[in-house]
C-alpha cells in the first residue's frame, strides 16, 4: 500500500531528499539496502520488489533520461548491471533474469525523474496465485537479508 500511495516517490521531479535514489547514496549502505557502490552509480535492493533480490542499478546523478546519460555513467550502469547478473546467479542461482528501464510514467516508470535499470531475477514457477487473488507477493527473504548476501559477494574493486 505504500507504493500505491506514492510514499518516497519524489514530487514533480524533485532531487535530493524529495528523490529516494538520491537519498539512499546518503545513508549507510544497510539502511539505504545498497548492495555496491560505483564512482558514478550504484546498485540497490528496490524497496517495492517484484521478486527476491529484485534489483535498480541507479546513477548518483539524478538524471530521467538514457540519453542525457554521461559516456561514463553508461559504461558504469552496464558494467554494474553484468555484475548484478553474475552475483545474483551466484547467490540465488535464478533461471532467468528480466531487465530494463521504464522511461516516463507513461511506461510504467514508478520513480521516472531519476533513471534506474531493473535487474530481476527469475525461477520457474516464480508467479502464483497471491498476486491475483491477494494483490501481493510473497518474498521468502526480508530485504536486509537478501541485501546482505548479495553484498557479501559483490567482487570488489582492484587496488592499484
Amino acid at each position: 500500500m505504500a507504493y500505491i500511495g506514492g510514499q518516497d516517490k519524489p514530487v514533480d521531479g524533485e532531487a535530493g531528499d524529495g528523490c529516494a535514489f538520491c537519498r539512499a547514496p546518503q545513508a549507510s549502505d544497510e539502511d539505504g539496502l545498497i548492495v555496491a557502490r560505483g564512482e558514478v552509480a550504484f546498485v540497490v535492493l528496490n524497496l517495492y520488489p517484484y521478486n527476491s533480490g529484485h534489483l535498480l542499478v541507479c546513477p548518483y546523478r539524478h538524471v530521467a533520461d538514457y540519453t542525457d546519460l554521461t559516456e561514463p555513467e553508461v559504461a558504469e550502469v552496464a558494467a554494474l548491471t553484468r555484475t548484478a547478473m553474475r552475483v545474483t546467479r551466484e547467490v540465488t542461482s535464478p533461471q532467468g533474469f528480466n531487465l530494463g528501464m521504464n522511461q516516463g510514467d507513461v511506461a510504467g516508470a514508478g520513480i521516472a525523474a531519476h533513471l534506474h535499470q531493473h535487474v530481476v531475477p527469475r525461477w520457474a514457477g516464480d508467479s502464483n496465485f497471491l498476486p491475483i487473488v491477494a494483490r501481493t507477493r510473497a518474498l521468502p527473504e526480508l530485504l536486509s537479508d537478501t541485501r546482505t548476501r548479495l553484498a557479501a559477494a559483490w567482487p570488489t574493486a582492484p587496488k592499484g
